[in-house]
């Protein structure tokens, strides 16, 4: 069915009525810095290849490029439950949950975690982007909470968390630790020496793990890829931005519900 390369996590595969995929920057028809699969609206790409962007990986997963919903993404926790696709201008929001059989939950990020959730027995799937300030202010809960009110259970879910940037390239400084520290003490484990003693690293893939079992999804994982190291597979900010670069690509995490038979 696919046609542009896919990582995907084993535990969300091995759901029955499930589909997702980890997308990569390959198999698009973006050029230069946005080589090649870049869905993200919000760069400076050319829309008419966005477009064409979104189409592919959206027809990756089964569906048509209406079909797969993103929100305008914030940096916040607030998370939007749809039954529809959306139109006109997408809403304020960094999580997308439904229950509706094919639509396509989408998260774009380039350095920022993706997580995609399922609940296969309630037949409810989300997808977040959870950036260090979304993860901290509870894009995870939220994500979560909007699918219990769809009737999912956490000890049903199961979670994985895309390609982001590993805990060994993001370096941070002691100002971000303290804001982690502010809010529980316990928050310095996720953070390490780094060469430079005015920094740290930042473990941004174990703490969403840590959130999402806080909130009972305790069967998570991350799919191991750093989005700065891998160039040839992946977008990031950081990279972009270490280089001067004007602009970077966003990478698209999504999941659907096949529709049941």
């Amino acid at each position: 069915m696919t046609e542009v390369p896919i990582l995907r996590s084993p535990r969300l595969a091995a759901l029955a009525g499930v589909r997702h995929a980890f997308f990569t920057r390959q198999g698009g028809v973006s050029l230069g810095l946005y080589a090649s699969l870049n869905v993200g609206r919000g760069s400076g790409d050319d829309p008419a290849r966005v477009a064409q962007n979104r189409a592919l990986a959206a027809r990756a997963l089964g569906g048509d490029a209406d079909a797969l919903a993103t929100a305008y993404q914030i940096h916040s926790a607030r998370a939007v439950v749809i039954e529809q696709p959306f139109t006109g201008d997408p809403p304020q929001a960094d999580a997308v949950v439904t229950r509706t059989p094919g639509l396509i939950c989408g998260a774009l990020a380039a350095d920022c975690a993706p997580v995609l959730i399922a609940d296969p027995e309630a037949r409810v799937v989300a997808a977040a982007h959870a950036g260090w300030r979304g993860a901290l202010g509870g894009v995870v809960e939220a994500a979560i909470e909007a699918m219990v009110s769809l009737g999912a259970a956490p000890a049903r879910m199961s979670a994985a968390i895309g390609p982001c940037i590993g805990p060994a390239s993001y370096e941070v400084g002691l100002e971000f630790l303290e804001a982690f520290i502010a809010v529980e003490d316990s928050n310095d484990r996720f953070f390490a020496a780094a060469p430079d003693v005015r920094k740290r690293l930042f473990d941004l893939p174990a703490f969403v793990l840590s959130r999402l079992a806080a909130a009972g999804v305790t069967r998570a994982e991350w799919v191991g890829r750093d989005t700065l190291t891998e160039e040839d597979w992946f977008f990031s900010n950081r990279r972009a931005v270490h280089r001067g670069e004007p602009d970077y690509g966003r990478l698209l995490s999504a999941i659907t519900l096949e529709p049941e038979v």
